[in-house]
């Protein structure tokens, strides 16, 4: 087997925020990688650090926000040390991002066609007519009906579903090689949801890029990834292929969360939730950060806090694997 080549490598991300109550550790220090063709998933509850991580990778900090350590290498070049000028011409063409709600994503008082024209302006040097014709011709591969009177409206003339499909030809129009997704289907219903998922599933197929999908639903995680981050506080907790992380879940708030999906064969049954709630990023516990709400926790949890631990393929920042996974006990994981 050809060893993988990685599109883009997260080493030690530390993304701080100054407010008035001081340095706020939003992202504290994450390992990611995403391998060419790929699809993979970053999961966890709201406030672990998920959107911060994706907008961090984009160079879209808001001006409280600072990279203090680590480095983002995108196709081998880090991207922490870009200036502005350079991270445009890399946003939109080599790396795009779908947002998380296209109706504010979305400019109001431009149709979509204009909105639609501005990375062709930026990347590609094409003719007025020649745009026009590329933006409805990718219209139509989002599914989207009368892309030719559709380019002339705007944004609140179409559905919520139509609009999410308009911000996924926008983020695709330079064909990037790099497609990251932030809750893409949030405020959709489920039939809307599952059609934009098998889009988006469609074209990395038929382009061959790489996508980064952050999500809180395990369901869709399940449906589109083939490796799977989970973070917590700030920090990467677990990682693994899919089918090992449904399988066989290591840490402990992995389990939770899969413990909390519902099941139609357990419908009236009690669903099972996970105590307590994330803690804020100024007020994190001395020890590990998922002790507060953990059912497994021990004397060493609440003390010291646990390094992330290295399997063959599985990862588990948690106390409970130190030897198992850190060249202790030899487990055979099964990859997909």
């Amino acid at each position: 087997m050809n060893e993988r080549k990685a599109i883009l490598r997260v080493e030690n991300l530390k993304t701080f925020f100054r407010t008035p109550r001081g340095i706020v550790k939003a992202v504290n220090g994450i390992d990611i990688t995403v391998y060419e063709g790929e699809t993979l998933g970053i999961v966890g509850e709201s406030g672990c650090g998920k959107s911060v991580t994706s907008l961090s990778i984009m160079g879209l900090l808001s001006k409280s926000a600072f990279t203090a350590e680590g480095h983002i290498y995108f196709d081998e070049k880090d991207l922490t040390k870009l200036k502005e000028r350079e991270m445009r011409r890399l946003r939109g063409n080599k790396i795009s991002m779908i947002f998380q709600e296209p109706m504010t994503s979305l400019n109001p008082v431009f149709t979509i066609g204009e909105q639609l024209s501005e990375p062709l302006l930026q990347h590609r040097n094409l003719k007025k007519r020649e745009r026009r014709q590329h933006i409805i011709e990718m219209l139509k591969t989002v599914g989207i009906p009368r892309a030719e009177e559709i380019i002339d409206e705007y944004p609140h003339q179409l559905s919520g579903g139509m609009r999410q499909r308009v911000m996924i030809s926008l983020a695709m129009l330079c064909e990037p090689k790099l497609l990251i997704a932030d809750e893409p289907t949030t405020a959709l219903d489920v039939t809307i949801q599952a059609q934009i998922l098998q889009l988006m599933k469609n074209i990395k197929q038929e382009k061959q890029m790489s996508m980064i999908l952050i999500t809180h639903d395990l369901g869709v995680v399940a449906e589109m990834c083939d490796r799977v981050v989970v973070m917590y506080a700030g920090q990467v907790v677990e990682s693994a292929p899919i089918r090992t992380l449904f399988d066989e879940p290591l840490h402990p708030y992995t389990q939770g969360l899969l413990a909390s999906l519902p099941h139609s064969n357990t419908r009236k049954k009690e669903l099972k939730t996970i105590p307590g709630s994330v803690p804020r990023p100024d007020d994190l516990p001395k020890g590990c950060a998922f002790a507060p709400r953990c059912p497994k926790v021990f004397d060493k949890c609440l003390t010291d806090k646990p390094p992330l631990f290295e399997g063959s393929v599985q990862t588990s920042r948690c106390w409970l694997y130190e030897d198992q996974l850190a060249g202790g006990e030899e487990r055979r994981l099964q990859d997909v």
